[in-house]
C-alpha cells in the first residue's frame, strides 16, 4: 500500500517536472506551434508512463528476486565463514600437534636411548653372571675330575701296592714261614680271654 503511494507520488512529481520542462522549452521557442507543443507533451507523458511502468515493474517484481538472491548469497557467506572458522580450528589443531610432535619425538628418542642403555647394562650383568656361573661350574667340574683322578690314582696305587705286596709275600712266604706265623698267631690267641 505504501509502496503504491510512493510510486504514484514519484510518477506525479515526474509528470509535473516534465510539464515544467516542456513549458520552459515552449517559452524559449516562443513561436512554436501548438501542435509541436502537444507532440512534445505527448512524448513526455508517454515517457513518464513508460518510466512509471518500468519503475513499477522493477519496484514490484525485482525486489523479491534481489532479496532471495541476497539471502542465498548471505547464507553462502555464513556457510563459508563457518567452514573457514572450522578449517582455521583444524589448522591450529594440526599446528599444535605438529609442534607437540617434535617434542614427542625428542622424548621418545630420549626414552628409547635410556631404555637401550639400561638393556645394554642388563645384558652385560646377565653375561657376567652367566660367565661367573660357567666359571664356577667349570671349576667345580675340574675339582670333581681332580678328586675322581685322585681317587682313581689312590685305587691304582692301592692295587699296585697290593699286587706288589702279593708278589713280595709270594716270594717271602715260604711254607716254613707260614707255619711259624700260624703258630705265633695261635699262641697269641691262647693268652687272651674270650
Amino acid at each position: 500500500m505504501k509502496r503504491s503511494r510512493g510510486i504514484l507520488m514519484a510518477a506525479s512529481v515526474l509528470c509535473v517536472w516534465m510539464l515544467t520542462v516542456v513549458h520552459a522549452h515552449a517559452a524559449e521557442e516562443g513561436a512554436a506551434t501548438k501542435t509541436e507543443t502537444a507532440t512534445q507533451v505527448f512524448k513526455w507523458v508517454n515517457f513518464a508512463i513508460v518510466a512509471g511502468v518500468v519503475y513499477w515493474v522493477f519496484g514490484k517484481l525485482l525486489p523479491p528476486f534481489f532479496r532471495k538472491n541476497a539471502e542465498t548469497i548471505g547464507s553462502a557467506i555464513a556457510k563459508a565463514t563457518s567452514a573457514k572458522s572450522a578449517a582455521d580450528a583444524q589448522l591450529r589443531d594440526a599446528e599444535t600437534k605438529l609442534a607437540n610432535l617434535q617434542k614427542e619425538v625428542a622424548e621418545l628418542r630420549a626414552v628409547s636411548e635410556r631404555e637401550s642403555a639400561a638393556e645394554v647394562e642388563r645384558i652385560r650383568a646377565v653375561t657376567q653372571s652367566d660367565a661367573q656361573k660357567i666359571a664356577a661350574a667349570a671349576k667345580a667340574e675340574i675339582e670333581s675330575a681332580e678328586r675322581a683322578a685322585r681317587l682313581e690314582l689312590k685305587a691304582l696305587a692301592a692295587k699296585l701296592a697290593v699286587e706288589g705286596a702279593k708278589t713280595l709275600l709270594v716270594k717271602q712266604l715260604t711254607p716254613r714261614t707260614q707255619e711259624s706265623l700260624i703258630s705265633s698267631f695261635v699262641k697269641s690267641l691262647e693268652g687272651r680271654p674270650n
